[in-house]
């Protein structure tokens, strides 16, 4: 386990972001709204508070991840890249006939990937079926799992919060993107799950809240979990779909984007000059 202040997780998350960006180029297309959103979320679990080695990343006492919002793919495989779970390099073939780099994570075919998500609903149950499994095997590891809010409203999402809080899966911590959109326009105007605090509360969970993108918040939050409690923890993390690109911030339209040359070249523009901020704050530090 690593421990970064919050401006080396800030500059990560930035890189992370560029390295998103990159997987679009050569007219290619993907979900980058809530690949941005949440992007800050994975970059501190996996650079600050995930037991893990990208050098052996099948290690039985590991800590585990599960994207149950796979169409999200684009930030964990720029997170997994930037860790060293794979060459950087490969990120160019995203989408590529054979690629291990699909649409959606495929667990056989790029390391540190856990599960095959995609079908929305989904992670939540899988993250508890591991954590059961790995409690029984006497491991004190954790599986920590993103959830979005456009996918809440699959029942299954409340059969394994049920589940959890049954079974009494401390080890479980479940952050919920909460970016207000989805495909089709506002999450409250297609299916308003809110109070969503209240709802994971209501079945026995701990619940916080938070400003996804801030990553003070989310270490902060995250030093706050007891890896012994009874309960799993909830995270809602309050977050802008297609954060750090100012031109698609907060639009369905982000959801999935096919970039021109120039619009583009105007987004990672923008996320290099917040590195270099980033970087002479750090060396003025």
């Amino acid at each position: 386990m690593r421990r970064l202040a919050p401006q080396d997780l800030r500059i990560e998350a930035e890189e992370a972001r560029l390295l998103i960006l990159r997987m679009l180029r050569g007219g290619r297309s993907g979900h980058v709204g809530g690949a941005l959103s949440c992007v800050d979320i994975l970059t501190t679990l996996y650079f600050d508070e995930m037991d893990i080695d990208p050098l052996e990343p099948t290690r039985p006492d590991r800590d585990r991840f599960i994207l149950s919002a796979g169409h999200k793919a684009l930030a964990q495989y720029a997170v997994l890249a930037r860790r060293g779970y794979f060459p950087e390099p490969w990120v160019d073939t995203y989408s590529d006939l054979g690629s291990r780099l699909a649409g959606h994570p495929d667990m056989h075919k790029l390391p540190g990937v856990e599960a095959n998500t995609g079908a929305l609903g989904h992670g939540l149950s899988i993250a508890c079926g591991i954590a059961l499994g790995l409690r029984l095997q006497e491991r004190r590891s954790r599986v920590f799992v993103v959830l979005g809010d456009g996918e809440l409203p699959e029942g299954s999402n409340w059969e394994g919060a049920a589940m959890a809080a049954h079974h009494q899966l401390g080890n479980v911590v479940a952050f919920v993107d909460v970016n207000d959109l989805q495909i089709s326009g506002r999450t409250a105007d297609v299916m308003n799950m809110e109070p969503i605090a209240d709802k994971f509360a209501a079945f026995g969970w701990k619940v916080r809240t938070i400003d996804g993108n801030d990553v003070e918040q989310i270490q902060g939050v995250l030093a706050e979990v007891d890896r012994d409690s009874s309960s799993p923890t909830a995270v809602v993390a309050q977050t802008t779909k297609a954060k750090g690109v100012s031109s698609l911030e907060d639009t369905a339209a982000s959801h999935y984007w096919k970039p021109a040359a120039a619009e583009m070249a105007e987004a990672e523009a923008e996320i290099r000059a917040r590195l270099q901020q980033l970087s002479l704050q750090t060396v003025a530090r």
